[in-house]
């Protein structure tokens, strides 16, 4: 049985594959069309999918999107009766459910030969996120969390999986989100793009929870683990709010309404400089954010006492809290996949769908997130000599270099060198983070790293923090917690006394957002990291994402280009190593 799974037409638009419960490929559209977080149809993803297998589109049994239009709908009516929000919002809300209508429409369109004759399953948005969390988690049974903006009506519902089956006992419904929440205070700090939450989370640290009293006035806490709004502080539920979902980078207009100017002062512009008063503030919304999402951890712990938890949902992207479920919370176990917002709500889709139609099928276990395209030898070899001219220009050497343990000692000699490494191998990672296979590869014992990747390639703002790629076996020694976290979606304490050894990958309050790394999983990127703790006795490389300002590298060429346009000095791609001279 042949599932394609999706997130359309909102942002982080992805495909995903399951042949017989087990996932085959996964992809976000951004890395095709070059465009972050990238809302609309997800064509490309579904060719790349279809093409991973090796199957057309008329081989596809079921197609499941994480949408239901029906989901909730006393709820949405009964609202609309009860608090006639403006006219244009109505409207705007309907215009939108009508252009995501007919997937299969879409799906003509994108693909005009052999046509798609399967059946369409609806999933409702959080039980898909739900699903993306449980179904692929390495639990029997589990508590299951979602927590994001909105979706078919509601931002928030909770249960319980056991075995293929999961039991959702209860969802917090519009106007009332954390994920808004959270995106207005982001706006309100004067970040305004689509997903510039993460910036909110860096910037926490070096302020103090002063405004926490202030938050505590815009979020209530309710019994049974649940949260409401204090809607004076909004605009979202009255009036029309400028959204853009089609065919580009989302856009969002304006959440916070002026009685929040009123409570906190002034907003930042995006070009104001950062002072006391935005770092306090910024503290706060993520004390605030923790302290609601753990009285809901307590509370449901409290009734199911289990030990295990998964939890996806925009805000299950919030790693620094993710990080902290162990240490503030009874559960034990937690669990997080690597697309943990939108982008998983197709997996989460394609999952229901399997285990709706085989009770007693297997389980599937996501243990890495490497589910995208890769590209053979020859086909890097290609992409290289398009760019001879180039690289000849820019005094660039390129050779090839097939023996493992050779390449993996260059390598981890240039990062020990103070080099910024491009490393391009195997199959593009699924959800936003770089886990090794397209990532950008740091020593960790530089203080002035962070100073020296945004000079030469970020040109991100000083405040965000750099991650470790740490070999499992030793995270014991070096962080205060040990857990499996595969996909970079935890921060935990490095440990005091191994502070000052990784500066570069030490955030200001100690922390870091680590990614284990297993030799089964990924035994190249692991034997590199191996390589470098033999040379510097350190077992682990500051890991970012392989880009500058734009998605994730996803081919060799887009590899290729970053590092001619920037001041890389190694690019590592497949086995050929090119070195500037």
């Amino acid at each position: 049985m042949l599932i394609l799974g999706l997130n359309a037409f909102h942002g982080d638009s992805a495909a995903c594959l399951v042949r017989d419960g087990q996932l085959v490929a996964a992809a976000e559209e951004e890395r095709f069309r070059r465009v972050k977080h990238w809302a609309g149809f997800p064509g490309e993803a579904i060719r790349y999918c279809l093409r991973e297998a090796g199957i057309g589109l008329d081989a596809i049994d079921h197609l499941a999107v994480n949408q239901d239009r029906t989901a909730h709908l006393w709820k949405k009516i009964g609202y609309t009766l009860a608090h006639r929000p403006d006219l244009g919002l109505v409207l705007d809300r309907l215009r939108n459910k009508q252009e995501r209508a007919s997937v299969a429409e879409h799906l003509a369109r994108a693909f005009p030969g052999p046509h798609f004759s399967g059946q369409v399953h609806a999933v409702e948005h959080h039980l898909a996120h739900l699903s993306s969390a449980f179904h692929v988690s390495p639990f029997p049974e589990a508590v299951v969390v979602s927590v994001d903006g909105f979706g078919d009506f509601a931002s928030a519902a909770w249960g319980v999986g056991r075995g293929a089956r999961i039991e959702v006992e209860d969802q917090v419904y519009f106007p009332h989100s954390l994920g808004i929440f959270y995106q207005a205070l982001t706006q309100y700090l004067g970040f305004p793009h689509y997903g510039d939450e993460y910036k909110v989370m860096g910037l926490a640290p070096y302020g103090e929870p002063r405004h926490l009293d202030a938050m505590r006035r815009i979020v209530r806490l309710e019994d049974g683990g649940g949260f409401r709004l204090n809607l004076d502080y909004f605009r979202h539920h009255r009036e029309k709010i400028d959204y853009e979902w089609s065919d580009g980078s989302p856009t969002v207009g304006r959440l916070y309404s002026p009685a929040l100017e009123d409570l906190l002062g002034p907003a930042r512009a995006p070009d104001q400089p950062l002072e006391s008063r935005h770092h306090d503030i910024a503290r706060s919304v993520q004390a605030l954010y923790e302290e609601a999402f753990f009285h809901l951890l307590d509370t449901l712990h409290a009734r199911h006492r289990l030990d295990a938890v998964a939890i996806a949902g925009g805000c299950g992207m919030n790693s620094v809290a993710n990080g902290k479920v162990r240490r503030m919370t009874p559960f034990r176990q937690v669990y997080v996949q690597s697309a943990a917002g939108d982008a998983g709500g197709a997996i989460g889709a394609a999952f229901v769908t399997w285990h709706r139609l085989n009770a007693a099928g297997p389980r599937f276990h996501m243990d890495h997130a490497y589910w995208g395209p890769r590209f053979g030898e020859a086909e890097l070899g290609e992409a290289l000599e398009m760019r001879r001219e180039e690289l000849k220009t820019q005094h660039c050497r390129v050779e090839r270099i097939a023996d493992v343990e050779e390449r993996c000692r260059l390598t981890a000699r240039a990062v020990a060198d103070g080099q910024v490494v491009g490393w391009f191998q195997g199959r593009m990672e699924w959800g936003p983070r770089a886990l090794g296979n397209r990532s950008i590869v740091c020593d960790p014992r530089r203080p002035d790293m962070k100073d020296i990747l945004n000079r030469k390639i970020k040109r991100r703002e000083s405040f965000r923090p750099f991650a470790p790629s740490i070999l499992r076996e030793a995270v014991a020694d070096w962080f205060e917690d040990e857990d499996e976290v595969p996909f970079m979606m935890q921060v935990f304490q490095i440990r005091e006394e191994k502070r000052p050894l990784v500066p570069a990958v030490t955030h200001v309050d100690g922390s870091g957002r680590l990614q284990t790394v297993h030799r089964a999983t990924n035994p190249l990127y692991h034997r590199l990291i191996e390589t470098f703790r033999d040379l510097t006795g350190v077992p682990m490389v500051l890991n970012t994402s392989f880009n500058e300002n734009e998605p994730v590298v996803c081919r060799p060429e887009e590899a290729l280009d970053c590092f001619l346009r920037t001041h890389m000095d190694l690019l590592v791609l497949g086995e050929w190593v090119v070195s500037r001279t």
